[in-house]
């Protein structure tokens, strides 16, 4: 994570996006619209006589050139094999593009709608796709691109919120606790899984990175791309009470088994990748509250209610880690 300038895209103005874009020789109609994201800035940017292009503007300090290619290569990869993810196009010879500081990429625009995922119908197409896209990622590994391991996203993350006094005072026993706890139990079941095998994955894979047309689903957003098991592309996809789950889960892994084998023992990974993904995403946004962007859109955090509820989470976690799989293999 970048915390070398918490403010890196305040000269990032809608002149200088199309300025941008035009440096690498598409004229622009002077139309942006600005797109949800926060890590990176994406934008929708119309061209003179052409289809509109989407424009990633990578935060600095997060991705080395390598990394980002690395994920234009993979993206590419899985649309060479007919698989439906959106890669950036190469102008001028290449995909990844600098203006005045800015590095950026332009994609081809895709819509969509949010898929159903209580269709179990709609879990079974995913899970062929997921599946179909793990074949592909389990060829080659990443050589500049993280793992998602038990550091990364679970000890490092705490003893930052922990040294940045982000907890506050009357919660900090609590939460030292509870997260020392919970790292336990990632600990634990990352053991019982075993030995598997890291491949290169998605790795972001809520309803938000996923687009439904009637031609079916496709991926977008390829940004946190890394080495991990193939089920911190799975579990995202199921939600509700354990029972729900489980017949989720049994939709997917019927698509993906099509496609890809999938090792069982890594069902012991769900929660505690849930619960990585929680002390991981908190840590994250305590990194990035500088941003103006951060406190616009999460006011919620870093309030009283906050931690308190983040306490109660992990703690649930902690009992979803000690309950086992949601089935035995």
């Amino acid at each position: 994570m970048n915390t070398l300038n918490p403010t890196p895209y305040a000269d990032l103005s809608p002149d200088r996006v199309l300025d941008a874009v035009e440096s690498i020789g598409l004229p622009t109609d002077g139309h942006l619209l600005a797109l949800n994201s926060y890590e990176n800035r994406v934008y929708q940017v119309g061209l003179d006589e052409a289809a509109p292009v989407i424009a990633k503007f990578y935060r600095p300090g997060r991705w080395s050139d390598a990394a980002i290619l690395e994920e234009h290569a993979f993206s590419q990869d899985l649309a060479d094999a007919e698989i439906p993810a959106v890669p950036p196009f190469a102008t001028q010879g290449r995909t990844l593009h600098e203006h005045r500081g800015h590095r950026f990429s332009l994609s081809p625009r895709r819509g969509g709608r949010t898929p159903e995922l209580e269709d179990p119908t709609v879990l079974e197409w995913l899970g062929r796709l997921l599946g179909r896209i793990h074949a592909i990622g389990a060829v080659t590994p990443f050589a500049h691109r993280p793992t998602l391991d038990i550091p990364s996203f679970g000890t490092q993350p705490r003893d930052f919120l922990l040294a940045g006094g982000w907890i506050p005072k009357d919660l900090l026993p609590a939460y030292t606790s509870v997260v020392d706890q919970a790292l336990e139990g990632v600990a634990a079941s990352f053991a019982r899984a075993g030995d598997y095998t890291a491949i290169r994955l998605h790795g972001d894979c809520h309803r938000g990175n996923l687009l439904w047309t009637d031609a079916g689903p496709h991926f977008v957003d390829f940004d946190d791309a890394r080495m991990g098991p193939a089920v911190q592309d799975l579990w995202m996809l199921l939600s509700g009470e354990r029972p729900d789950q489980t017949r989720q889960l049994a939709d997917v892994l019927a698509g993906y088994e099509d496609f890809c084998d999938f090792d069982h023992r890594e069902l012991h990974l769900i929660e505690a990748l849930r619960t990585l993904r929680q002390i991981h995403y908190a840590a994250w946004l305590a990194h990035r509250w500088e941003d103006p962007a951060f406190p616009a859109a999460f006011p919620w955090f870093n309030t009283q209610h906050y931690w308190q509820d983040h306490i109660l989470a992990l703690r649930e976690q902690i009992a979803a880690m000690e309950e086992g799989p949601l089935w035995s293999a």
